[in-house]
């Protein structure tokens, strides 16, 4: 219904820190889940193989229940479908702490990594929709919440550990706090609602051309990125024989310049541009994995590592808001985007240690640089789609995750 509905920049602001509340929310549930695998390890008798199958089951969930997301949001509108999908999300924490076995845990994972998938395209559309509304780039600092949510709920989930709380009682309560705070959070957001009119999306469809290629470029960012949370610490320890401290210390640092260049990632982006952002980041992640492979001295490592950080923190949110201006459906292509970062997260861990079983781990960490570099050629593919003016964007009535009006 195009040009029936005028929302103010204030409406527009509120709206946007909703979003970038429910951000936070969703990432302090993977934050407060982290701390506690161990105690989830011990509670079920799984071994460290079984452990490591098991971890895989949140990226299937994910990757098999993000499509549904579109439909979803199109029958009950995108803040009705939000707030059921979160509190799915935040609810399902409880599950894993419950496991008795590894049947279980495996079970309860990929619950936990679908009701994750499906909240995560909900939250990613309506966040394209209020940046093209606001004809300013704000992707970047909604994933910067993100991170910072994890860092919440990870600082709380290892204070629970340290004081030896039993991890069903830990996430039984977080999972309360965090729906309660989920559900005000999402009464902020803009209500999309599809015409009667409009197609429903399809439940299950491949992933439109739009997306394999813009996912392209996010499955080169998050692989950089997995393989340095993962096994930065690694890296050091083995590699370079740093001490267990100043190993942890680089995985801890990699978080935190990921979450401090998310959050001021936008300004830069609205200056320079997402491709000249991506390009630029992409060089600096490049040199980054160059300085980790030729590293003398952990320091250099540390400092490679943190370039990598730096060089990939906005390639996802950048590939989301891309994908959510490239078609039609734009809850069908992040979706698309969505999985095939789940799928590139997911293999990232295992790839380079398969590599550094066959050669060495700094062969692992060459890979890591070509695909860093991957960054500076394929840039380009994102500036599919145009962002509407500030102006065109909050006279316009013609939501971009559905067709219809907002409230």
């Amino acid at each position: 219904m195009a040009g029936e509905t005028v929302f103010s920049t204030e409406r527009l602001r509120r709206a946007r820190f909703a979003v970038a509340a429910v951000f936070c929310v969703h990432g302090a549930v993977t934050g407060s889940f982290a701390t506690r695998i161990p105690w989830i390890q011990d509670h079920a008798s799984v071994s460290a193989g079984q452990l490591g199958l098991a971890l895989a089951f949140p990226a299937v969930g994910a990757s098999l229940a993000m499509p549904l997301a579109g439909a979803i949001s199109h029958r009950f509108g995108a803040r009705t479908a939000l707030r059921g999908l979160l509190a799915l999300w935040t609810l399902a924490l409880i599950l894993p702490s419950l496991a008795p076995d590894i049947y279980g845990l495996c079970a309860a994972l990929f619950v936990y990594g679908a009701t994750a998938g499906m909240s995560d395209v909900a939250m990613n559309a309506l966040g394209v929709e209020v940046e093209n509304r606001l004809g300013k780039s704000i992707m970047s600092s909604l994933h910067g919440m993100w991170s910072v949510g994890a860092l919440v709920g990870s600082a709380a989930g290892t204070v629970a550990a340290h004081f030896g709380a039993d991890a069903r009682l830990h996430h039984l309560v977080a999972a309360l706090v965090l729906t309660a705070l989920g559900l005000v959070f999402c009464q902020g957001v803009l209500d999309l609602q599809s015409a009667p009119e409009d197609e429903a999306p399809p439940r299950f469809s491949l992933p439109p051309k739009s997306a394999l290629i813009i996912g392209a470029i996010g499955f080169c960012g998050v692989f950089a990125e997995g393989a340095s949370l993962d096994w930065s610490a690694v890296y050091l320890k083995d590699e370079l024989g740093s001490s267990a401290g100043v190993a942890a210390a680089s995985t801890t640092a990699f978080a935190l310049t990921m979450a401090i260049a998310r959050l001021v990632g936008d300004r830069v982006v609205d200056r320079f541009g997402a491709v000249r952002t991506v390009r630029v980041g992409g060089v600096a992640a490049t040199v980054g994995g160059v300085l980790v492979v030729v590293a003398p001295h952990p320091v250099v490592a540390m400092a490679g590592f943190g370039l990598i950080g730096l060089g990939v923190a906005v390639v996802v949110p950048l590939a989301f808001a891309a994908a959510g201006r490239s078609g039609p459906n734009p809850s069908q292509a992040i979706a698309g985007v969505a999985t095939i970062t789940y799928t590139s997260g997911l293999i990232a861990p295992s790839a380079i240690g398969g590599i550094a079983d066959a050669t060495s781990l700094m062969f692992s960490f060459g890979l890591v640089t070509v695909l860093a570099f991957g960054l500076v050629i394929g840039a380009g593919v994102l500036r599919q789609g145009s962002r509407p003016s500030s102006a065109a964007a909050t006279t316009s009535g013609t939501p971009a995750a559905s067709s219809g009006k907002v409230s």
